[in-house]
């Protein structure tokens, strides 16, 4: 009995203590989102934010300024879905250079080489792990989607 005392009375403590030097109480998340990212299209989050990790949620080319749907060529599409990450990650004050894994999600591996050449300009060192597979369908059907995983 009077270890429980003892821990129950010691956890507030250590709740302060790592509120103060910046970490995050295991079990909390936070949502983070954007304006300049379209709004999520289901009950989901642009992403979730635990400890010093960032949960992107998979984004589609969707123009956040006309909310529309950009249905042009797999570079078009691909250019603004990862611009759509990077206003994510800019909410969080993080960058491309923050992301170390992503998953691409495509609807055709044939335009693989076409979304790797513009991938390739937003990850130009250091580039995060990654997994493409094609699929079945995507949201909207669009071409491609990508979710990615981000720390400070």
């Amino acid at each position: 009995m009077n270890q429980l005392f003892a821990t129950t009375r010691l956890l507030p403590v250590i709740v302060v203590a790592a509120s103060l030097v910046g970490c995050a109480v295991p079990g909390t998340k936070t949502v983070v989102a954007s304006k300049d990212a379209p709004e999520a299209i289901g009950p989901y989050s642009q992403a979730i934010k635990h400890g010093n990790t960032l949960y992107l949620a998979g984004q589609i080319p969707i123009d956040p300024k006309t909310k529309q749907l950009n249905t042009g060529s797999i570079e078009e599409q691909t250019r603004l879905v990862l611009d759509n990450l990077k206003a994510v990650l800019a909410a969080d004050g993080m960058t491309m250079d923050n992301v170390v894994l992503t998953n691409v999600f495509m609807k055709d591996l044939n335009d693989f080489a076409k979304m790797n050449a513009v991938y390739a300009t937003y990850f130009k060192s250091k580039p995060p792990a990654r997994a493409t597979v094609q699929v079945a369908r995507l949201p909207r059907d669009v071409a491609v989607e990508i979710s990615a995983v981000a720390v400070k």
